[in-house]
């Protein structure tokens, strides 16, 4: 943002470097404003994957959304909310919040079902779960 005279303020500043690990590229991101490419934002680790054209990225994202739809949305939602909480805390303060939100996820039959469906062979995507 700094091309319009501003300092970005929507919380790239403060998420960028903890999601590449590299303040050099983010100071030099941030202060030229320069387009990085694809290659680039895989191997800086700001992407996991990258396509050739736009169709077979959508069905890459639309298989992934697809996959993920099958497992308990709680449990999808409370890893989330761990993942982000974990990026600014301890390891230790990491694992007691996970307990918490753990122990509230046996308030569900989520886990029950789980492990019901493995041990019967059905899939995930056959399997009512809890609603949020």
């Amino acid at each position: 943002e700094v091309d319009i005279g501003l300092a970005a303020d929507v919380g790239t500043l403060q998420r960028l470097p903890k999601v590449i690990g590299n303040q050099s590229l983010v100071n030099e991101l941030a202060f030229t404003c320069r387009k990085m490419m694809a290659d680039e934002a895989l191997g800086s680790g700001l992407v996991s994957r990258v396509f050739p054209d736009e169709v077979q990225m959508l069905d890459a994202a639309f298989t992934l959304a697809a996959e993920i739809s099958t497992k308990s949305p709680v449990a999808v939602q409370s890893t989330k909310i761990n993942l982000v909480y974990s990026r600014n805390h301890s390891v230790a303060d990491g694992l007691n919040y996970a307990a918490t939100w753990n122990m509230s996820m046996l308030q569900t039959q989520d886990i029950v079902k789980s492990v019901q469906a493995a041990v019967e062979k059905q899939e995930l995507k056959n399997v009512t779960f809890s609603k949020l």
